[in-house]
């Protein structure tokens, strides 16, 4: 029996050559596998047409937008998870869904090897290859790219030569990816760390400087998920979309950024999360409301750490599992209303309210109606800084 690869397949004229490219190197049928976690553009039956016209001999589809959102996007968004403080996992989420349906579909068709078209230099080829170890250790994993030197020069001749019906062009200068929860550009004049972005890099935000009149939105959470916007329920997935819309509208969610890759190289990253950003600004404020102080604080060393797992590719890690519940029982109480001004990139909080939070206006008022006793305050102080009084002392006596 002949063997088979799975190939992680986007559409594009990489992976489109990388069907008969594989093929022809290792005698291989190739089963191509595209996965629409809301990256829009094609629609998924031209894509699987596509594949099967390249030369696949299976072409496997899979609908995991609201998987997509549901099971990778929701947790991102309870952890407030940016890499760096800014970049809010936009590839490193997608990854693990697609490693879940390339295993899917390997056990299917029979395949025993995945392949990808990452190269040697990114993060994502971890991703897939730790990803695909964790699920399914039994199948072998190469990149055509990284593995059986294919370059872009290479694919672009490949495909003419053998009429593939992609486009094929070597003027296009950025590489893109991009799912609901935001899109990443890079390499072209933007490997130039002073070159600042063109208007051409943004798809999904317009420009900040010439904004329409201000949006405001109440966005609701139930257990940190936002599940009504304006008073309308929605699904996770339907939340980020409007958000991606309304955000976008107003240019909130440009990142641009020099990155710490994995394999030890910086790389100048530009991302567009409106979606994202907007939700994420939001859902800290709901934690500022119901979370506890010192429950609060750990947190944020937790999802820090559960971040750089994530951008790491270990997904399915024990420790991430583990952080997971750490940061699933933090959301019990992080429900009620935030509202939010769009406008000028900024995604500004105007206002908050929870049934479940630990505000009390009583305790925080100056005015009549306090009830918080000021006496107490004199003896707190003198406890809370009796350590450092002593030290204080001891070192004055050492004559420091």
């Amino acid at each position: 029996m002949t063997e088979r690869i799975v190939l992680a397949y986007s559409g594009g004229l990489d992976t489109s050559v990388a069907i008969g490219w594989i093929a022809d190197a290792t005698g291989a049928e190739v089963v191509a596998v595209a996965v629409d976690v809301g990256q829009g553009g094609e629609d998924l039956e031209v894509i699987r047409q596509r594949a099967l016209d390249c030369g696949a001999v299976e072409a496997y589809v899979a609908d995991a937008r609201d998987e997509f959102a549901e099971e990778y996007c929701m947790p991102a968004l309870k952890a407030n998870a940016l890499y760096h403080d800014k970049y809010p996992l936009v590839s490193a989420l997608s990854r693990p869904v697609i490693v879940k349906h390339i295993v899917q579909a390997a056990r299917e068709f029979g395949a025993t090897t995945m392949a990808h078209g990452c190269t040697g230099k990114g993060n994502d080829q971890v991703r897939f290859e730790v990803g695909i170890a964790s699920l399914a250790p039994d199948l072998k994993c190469i990149a055509p790219v990284r593995d059986l030197a294919l370059t872009r020069d290479k694919a672009i001749d490949y495909a003419e030569r053998n009429h593939l019906p992609i486009a094929t062009t070597k003027k296009n200068p950025f590489s893109i990816d991009q799912n609901v929860w935001g899109r990443a550009v890079e390499t072209g004049f933007l490997e130039d760390i002073w070159n600042a972005p063109t208007k051409d890099v943004y798809e999904y935000t317009d420009d900040p400087a010439f904004p329409p009149v201000p949006d405001e939105v109440i966005i609701s959470f139930e257990k940190g998920i936002p599940v009504a916007l304006d008073g309308q329920r929605v699904t996770p997935l339907k939340a980020i979309q409007a958000m991606n819309r309304r955000a976008g509208a107003h240019g909130v969610g440009r990142i641009d950024i020099v990155e710490d890759r994995l394999v030890g190289i910086k790389s100048r990253e530009v991302y567009e999360a409106p979606g994202a950003i907007a939700l994420i600004e939001a859902h800290r404020e709901m934690e500022n409301v119901t979370l506890e102080r010192e429950q609060a604080r750990y947190k944020r060393v937790i999802q820090q750490q559960w971040t750089d797992l994530v951008y790491d590719g270990m997904w399915s890690s024990p420790l991430k599992k583990s952080l997971d519940a750490f940061i699933e029982d933090t959301q019990q109480y992080v429900t009620g209303d935030i509202r939010m001004v769009l406008h000028g990139g900024k995604a500004t909080i105007t206002g908050r309210r929870s049934d479940s939070g630990l505000y009390d206006f009583n305790l925080a008022t100056y005015d009549e109606g306090d009830t918080f006793d000021q006496s107490a305050a004199r003896g707190f102080i003198e406890i809370y800084g009796l350590a450092a009084k002593q030290a204080a002392a001891r070192a004055s006596r050492a004559g420091l």
